[in-house]
């Protein structure tokens, strides 16, 4: 038995068997085919249908190039995109669509809003359209799936407006938040700046004189002061020599006065002193022609100086002529001191230069003074602008870094300003709608052509098994080769199968029905397929 079983095993498909077994049970298996494919295609006309409403929105890049305007706002679409959809979908947004269009019931429904809520966030459906090229989003569609397709085409419709709308309002809000931003950051980048310029105000006005920019012009003034220094102490020298002189005239006037002079017309002894003098102011005036011009002070100076000794020295010999030749011997002695106190006298006119050239002395020491006093003030600013040259820098640094912070923030907010009229001008990104809402004419689900084919696989695996069913519980044999496989000897003869006339009539009457329900099966199929395809 086991090598038998091995035997029949190893045959393989047997093609004989099988049609005989569908020869046999085609109605067990006809008729559960189309129980099967009918419940199946009635039940897509028992659910209620969805209707899918749909529209394709095209995200259209900026029309001012970046290279004019560039945009203050996120340039991540799908991030955008999903802060969108999270605000379309809030709990707020949903009800008023669902109140406004009357989803899910309306107001006299009693299901709760938040169950409306979820059931339309179930309901609406966002796809996003890939560019093949760079994966950069291009466009995306918006879904909605309603038991009405003039309802699903509205709510589309409601939820395109929506997605459009606040594109722009979110762009724009973002575009302005940056303004604003950067408006605040300049603003205190003013007052920063504002401050650094204060700081430097202050600390040059406390240091007038001592900055590094004005060191030429000490360097030069200091030369100047020194320069004038060594002239007026020159001058005060002269001056001090001159006084000297002056004295001793005076002092040698005098003494010739004094002194009675001989018959013989003698010059007087003082009068070699006053030649000295000439000689030597003549000789000061050749020294400083050669070094200086005629319109030098000192020279002009010295030239008064040599015609008022000259002056003087003819004076002194006319007047000592005439008073010897004229005097009386008993007032001798008192002339001297009457002839130097009338007016226009020689003695006279050196007193008189003699108070002047005190008080030149007396000014030129003064002049002398401050001279030292400013030219040790413009030395303590020479040494202090190393010092100040050091702080200046580091306030400077320090306004440096403020100037370039605030001229990029004044950059960066005048290109925000233009993003932002731009934005509001709406020719920034946009969405535009490419295809408007559909109003759908064929339930999305079911498809009841698609579940035409499922309703066929349904009756099909019905009816192998019912067939196979009725197949398995029958224990009769149907052919020779099972016989044959059934006895274990040779079969020595065989008895054919004699059928009367009612046996054909029944057996004809068996195929006609057979292939009548078949074609009954068919049509109907067909016939529903048909249908579904048509109506939808």
């Amino acid at each position: 038995m086991v090598d038998d079983f091995g035997e029949k095993s190893s045959e393989g498909f047997d093609l004989p068997r099988y049609l005989g077994i569908a020869q046999r049970r085609h109605l067990q298996f006809l008729i559960p085919l189309l129980l099967g494919w009918v419940a199946v295609f009635s039940a897509t006309w028992i659910i209620p249908p969805t209707y899918r409403s749909g529209t394709l929105i095209l995200v259209e890049q900026p029309t001012m190039p970046k290279d004019y305007v560039t945009p203050n706002v996120s340039d991540d679409l799908q991030e955008r995109l999903q802060s969108i959809t999270q605000q379309i979908l809030s709990r707020t947004r949903l009800l008023q669509i669902i109140d406004q269009v009357g989803l899910y019931g309306g107001s006299r429904s009693l299901i709760p809003p938040d169950e409306k809520v979820e059931r339309m966030r179930k309901d609406i459906e966002i796809e996003l359209v890939r560019d093949a090229h760079n994966d950069k989003i291009t466009a995306f569609n918006v879904y909605y799936s309603a038991r009405d397709p003039h309802l699903a085409q509205q709510v589309t419709s409601e939820l395109t407006n929506l997605f459009i709308n606040e594109n722009v309002e979110v762009r724009q809000q973002e575009s302005e938040d940056t303004t604003q931003f950067l408006e605040n950051q300049l603003e205190a980048a003013r007052n920063t700046l504002a401050e650094q310029e204060e700081k430097i105000r202050v600390f040059k006005g406390q240091h007038v004189g001592e900055m590094p920019a004005q060191q030429a012009s000490n360097l030069q003034i200091l030369s100047g002061l020194q320069s004038q220094l060594q002239n007026d102490e020159d001058a005060l020298n002269t001056a001090k020599q001159q006084r000297v002189y002056l004295q001793t005239l005076i002092d040698q006037y005098r003494s010739l006065r004094a002194t009675p002079t001989s018959s013989g017309n003698v010059a007087p002894t003082g009068l070699p002193a006053i030649d000295q003098e000439l000689e030597k102011l003549r000789s000061q005036l050749a020294d400083m022609s050669s070094r200086y011009t005629e319109r030098h002070p000192d020279i002009r100076k010295l030239k008064e100086q040599i015609a008022k000794t000259e002056k003087t020295r003819d004076q002194i010999l006319a007047d000592l002529k005439s008073k010897a030749a004229a005097a009386p011997k008993d007032a001798s002695a008192a002339a001297p001191d009457t002839a130097d106190l009338t007016p226009g006298s020689p003695m006279m006119q050196v007193q008189g230069e003699l108070q002047s050239n005190q008080s030149e002395i007396a000014n030129r020491e003064r002049a002398i003074a401050g001279l030292k006093a400013s030219i040790n003030d413009y030395q303590a600013r020479l040494n202090q602008e190393p010092v100040r040259e050091q702080q200046l820098a580091d306030l400077t640094r320090g306004y440096d870094q403020s100037k370039a912070n605030y001229d990029e923030l004044l950059k960066k907010k005048n290109q925000s300003e233009m993003a932002t009229s731009m934005e509001r001008l709406q020719q920034g990104e946009r969405f535009r709608i490419l295809d408007p809402p559909s109003l759908p004419l064929k339930p999305d689900f079911p498809n009841r052509l698609k579940f035409c084919g499922i309703g066929l696989g349904v009756g099909l695996a019905l009816g192998v098994i019912v067939a196979g069913a009725f197949e398995f519980m029958d224990d009769r044999l149907h052919s020779e080769k099972e016989i044959k496989d059934l006895i274990p000897v040779t079969i020595i003869s065989e008895i054919p199968e004699i059928l009367n006339v009612s046996d054909e009539r029944a057996h004809k009457r068996r195929a006609w029905i057979g292939w009548a329900t078949a074609a009954m099966v068919v049509v109907t199929i067909l016939a529903g397929s048909a249908f579904s395809f048509l109506h939808g």
